[in-house]
């Protein structure tokens, strides 16, 4: 398992200086607000071009937590996104994922806790990676919500029934508490608050790199 590093409580105003001690995280999570899907909103993609420019080698994983997806594939594309995540409950499913692939980006999907894991079943052969949300979309720093362990493993288990290949992701409430239930079925799990917010945010960073990939934990 690897971590997707959410950057939505670093220092963005020196986001630059936060990511140099990192060596080129493998994955930088980005999280896209627009005020209409969640209430919240956040950064644009002037901090993602800032993040794709200051770490060239990470895959930057743009998640848009946006009522229209298909209005914003262009700009973070030209920001430097390797990976668009867009939500399920937005709609228009098909036609997104196709334009996604036809700029040529990997396509990711979200589901809410809310929604039902089963309903991915007809596009999960088209998509790169599936994004579980394991806290309600919006904010950082959310306890993670126990029912997405199952959903997690539906993924897991479809997959290899089906010959798939897509990621499986999750996102919200993970921690050095929580992660060992994600473990076993996710290929990728975002981290944001347990390491930005931490006293020595470099230190925790590593800390999570060793104990996600370590096969012995």
């Amino acid at each position: 398992m690897i971590v997707d590093l959410s950057i939505l409580n670093a220092n963005l105003d020196n986001i630059e200086g936060f990511l140099k001690p990192l060596l080129a995280a493998p994955i930088l999570h980005m999280d896209i607000m627009d005020g209409k899907f969640v209430k919240e909103t956040s950064f644009d993609e002037k901090i993602v071009k800032r993040c794709s420019i200051s770490s060239p080698r990470s895959i930057i994983d743009c998640h848009l937590m946006v009522e229209n997806p298909i209005d914003l594939i262009d700009k973070y594309k030209d920001a430097g996104a390797n990976y668009i995540t867009f939500h399920y409950e937005v709609g228009r499913i098909k036609e997104t994922i196709d334009l996604i692939h036809s700029k040529g980006l990997k396509a990711g999907i979200s589901i809410n806790p809310g929604t039902d894991v089963q309903v991915l079943e007809p596009y999960l052969k088209d998509v790169d990676m599936v994004l579980i949300m394991s806290v309600w979309p919006g904010r950082g720093g959310q306890s993670y919500i126990d029912s997405s362990t199952d959903k997690l493993k539906y993924l897991k288990e479809y997959k290899e029934k089906n010959n798939l290949h897509y990621l499986i992701n999750v996102d919200g409430g993970i921690n050095m508490n929580t992660y060992e239930l994600v473990k076993p079925y996710a290929d990728l799990a975002v981290v944001g608050s347990a390491i930005t917010k931490a006293a020595n945010y470099v230190e925790t960073y590593y800390s999570y790199l060793q104990l996600f990939m370590n096969p012995e934990v």
